[in-house]
């Protein structure tokens, strides 16, 4: 797990409850007198960290403090990286067939572009670089697509 700094992740003071109680496990009467456990609970996320490894209870605030930074931005880098593969994938597409955009079709001299369903049947200057007959439509469909998505 990433230790975070405290620069990495700034928790508020009122985002945060603790609470301190007695430890269990050995330690015979020390354990039963002293209340040196502490929890910690980040209300935004619903984090709970519990640390009791040490004698004195701000070591256990402090150790406590680090372990909610280092959960809570490894939860951080993970909706990131989640976001960013999210949006990879929309650009990338699965890759099937029905996501063609274009069919470039030799012996018919043939070139449709199948999101605005136009074919050319001079694929020879298309590919010599006349590409204005399938730009021009293309732009249309964009305008018309961002206009739509703004009215909506």
């Amino acid at each position: 797990m990433p230790e975070a700094q405290e620069v990495d992740v700034e928790i508020k003071p009122d985002e945060i409850e603790v609470s301190v109680c007695r430890a269990s496990g050995k330690g015979g009467q020390g354990v039963n007198t002293t209340d040196s456990a502490v929890q910690i609970q980040h209300k935004p996320s619903g984090l709970i960290v519990r640390i009791a490894d040490e004698r004195s209870q701000i070591k256990n605030r402090a150790k406590a403090m680090t372990v909610l930074r280092s959960r809570l931005l490894e939860r951080k880098i993970a909706e990131e990286n989640a976001k960013y593969a999210a949006h990879r994938k929309s650009q990338v597409g699965t890759g099937e067939r029905n996501e063609k955009i274009r069919t470039y079709n030799f012996p018919q001299n043939r070139v449709t572009d199948h999101r605005i369903e136009v074919t050319l049947y001079n694929l020879a200057n298309f590919i010599e670089g006349e590409i204005d007959p399938l730009v021009e439509p293309l732009m249309v469909n964009d305008l018309d697509a961002k206009l739509s998505e703004f009215n909506t």
